[in-house]
């Protein structure tokens, strides 16, 4: 193949506008960003949850009738009911079912809450699923890199990984990101490579991810 005839890179989508999602509709495209800064009793909710220092891992499939019908969040993260805020935090996930749901035509999304103390998956590695949502409402978010930043053929192997990413490839706490998977159709091997932030000792993070089932 001539150089002019490879195909592009994938490129990274930034913006403080929600319209800026369905930017990862769009071919080549692998990851968009919200920037958002969260409601101020959101962010009171989750932080006085993390501080509590409580265990928290929840999941649920969330099935819906139509792409816009009111999903039913019953249960979600009930033991932290009694903290201020906990309603306008269940809406809040409630508008991001909603508008993931919307973006994919979704009948089915698998929903998952947890407190985490430390990095969940600390290497560079590729989803395998279509379409991924992913929030951190407290603590360290994500981090994600650019094509050239490590070659794909060198994922598990520890020394060629950056020992740290540039600001801009690390998310924000509030910030929403859809991260496009390899099972995406024609996204294969153009998954956006990404890894759970390391924590600080005792530094915990809260965090919602959303999976498109179907």
């Amino acid at each position: 193949m001539l150089a002019w005839q490879r195909e592009a890179a994938p490129r990274q989508v930034l913006g403080d506008s929600p319209d800026v999602l369905s930017e990862v509709l769009r071919d080549g495209t692998n990851l968009a960003v919200w920037q958002r800064r969260l409601p101020l009793h959101v962010a009171g909710f989750a932080s006085a949850l993390v501080a509590l220092g409580e265990p928290l891992s929840e999941s649920m499939t969330i099935e819906l009738q139509t792409s816009d019908s009111e999903p039913s969040l019953d249960g979600l993260a009930t033991g932290f009911a009694h903290l201020d805020g906990y309603a306008g935090f269940v809406a809040d996930v409630a508008w991001l079912v909603r508008g993931f749901a919307c973006l994919v035509d979704a009948r089915h999304i698998g929903l998952r809450l947890r407190r985490l103390d430390k990095a969940m998956c600390p290497r560079f590695h590729v989803d395998h699923v279509p379409l991924r949502l992913i929030t951190t409402y407290a603590g360290c978010a994500s981090q994600w890199l650019r094509e050239d930043d490590l070659p794909r053929a060198r994922l598990a192997d520890s020394p060629a990984e950056p020992v740290q990413v540039v600001d801009n490839q690390q998310l924000a706490a509030g910030d929403v990101a859809l991260f496009k998977g390899e099972k995406w159709l024609g996204n294969e091997g153009r998954g956006i490579i990404h890894r759970s932030p390391q924590q600080a000792p005792g530094e915990s993070r809260l965090l919602l991810t959303l999976d498109w089932l179907g």
